[in-house]
């Protein structure tokens, strides 16, 4: 797919600081932590946790979304968050809902909830115009599957970019048109099986970062915690690939991103502390000097 020119390319800072979105799944079968947060008091104890550890937001997983995850209805999605959500916005903690579901969609727009997490990346016409009316931000996310759970599906790694780039720039135009305001959006290009079962395609995505960020203009969140991917490279299971997602996580942040999403949030506050300390500042705007 070719890449296509980019209109209204908004200015973002060139190095910003990268902020934490934790990950709490209220899930049975999630790849790495299924059933440990199915209890609603555990799964508020543990996004507390993670606030105290550093994370600028949590998002709330109700249904799983890899090849073998089994089928959720939005009515059990919704039974698993009521609690959750309550308590933690009451807390005052941003709140992120991970459903592509519009009807949970739906209940998270009616409480009040700061974010929503699309592995489809509203792709309804239909449910633009109550996006529109709302005033959350939208993780608008790309999949080579466009609809449903992951699969492992195969994608050219020579030209996985340029598709996440038209995917991208095509849907954050049709949510504009709708009266989406691009400042609420933040895109998500996918990880792992969301760009291909090859390893080769997540790396040049992640290479493509600071590119993809620049070209369409608009912040960029990565979630490649405990990814397959990862696990293949390092030669580790789930329960041991800690240090092979910091590192790709640590490099990410230093290229740009705006966002990671991670289950390990000490650990990469640890680490973000490290690289904004050590990232060169951003060179002079254009024309800074005739300024002076």
């Amino acid at each position: 797919m070719a890449q296509r020119a980019i209109r209204h390319v908004c200015v973002i800072d060139p190095v910003p600081r990268t902020r934490i979105m934790g990950i709490v799944n209220l899930t049975e079968d999630s790849f790495s932590d299924g059933g440990r947060y199915l209890d609603p008091g555990k799964a508020i104890e543990h996004a507390r946790r993670l606030v105290a550890e550093g994370a600028d937001a949590i998002d709330l997983g109700p249904a799983s979304s890899h090849p073998d995850a089994a089928r959720v209805e939005p009515d059990e999605e919704i039974r698993r968050l009521r609690p959750v959500v309550e308590q933690l916005l009451a807390a005052g903690v941003p709140v992120s809902i991970d459903s592509f579901r519009a009807e949970t969609q739906r209940f998270g727009l009616e409480r009040g909830v700061a974010w929503l997490n699309d592995i489809q990346g509203f792709p309804d016409p239909e449910h633009w115009p109550r996006l529109a009316q709302s005033d959350c931000q939208l993780v608008v996310m790309h999949s080579i599957q466009r609809r449903g759970k992951a699969l492992r599906s195969t994608s050219d790694p020579e030209t996985i970019v340029a598709e996440v780039c038209g995917f991208l720039e095509q849907r954050v135009a049709e949510l504009a048109t709708a009266g989406i305001a691009r400042a609420r959006i933040v895109v998500d290009p996918g990880m792992g099986f969301f760009l291909g079962r090859a390893p080769e395609a997540s790396l040049a995505v992640l290479r493509a970062i600071p590119a993809l960020r620049q070209k369409l203009g608009l912040p960029v969140l990565v979630s490649v915690s405990r990814k397959s991917f990862l696990q293949r490279l390092a030669g580790r299971d789930v329960s041991t690939v800690g240090a092979a997602t910091l590192a790709a996580e640590s490099l990410v942040a230093w290229r740009g991103v705006d966002w990671i999403r991670t289950h390990e949030v000490r650990a990469l506050r640890d680490a973000l502390t490290v690289v904004e300390a050590l990232r060169p500042e951003p060179p002079p705007a254009a024309g800074a000097a005739d300024r002076r």
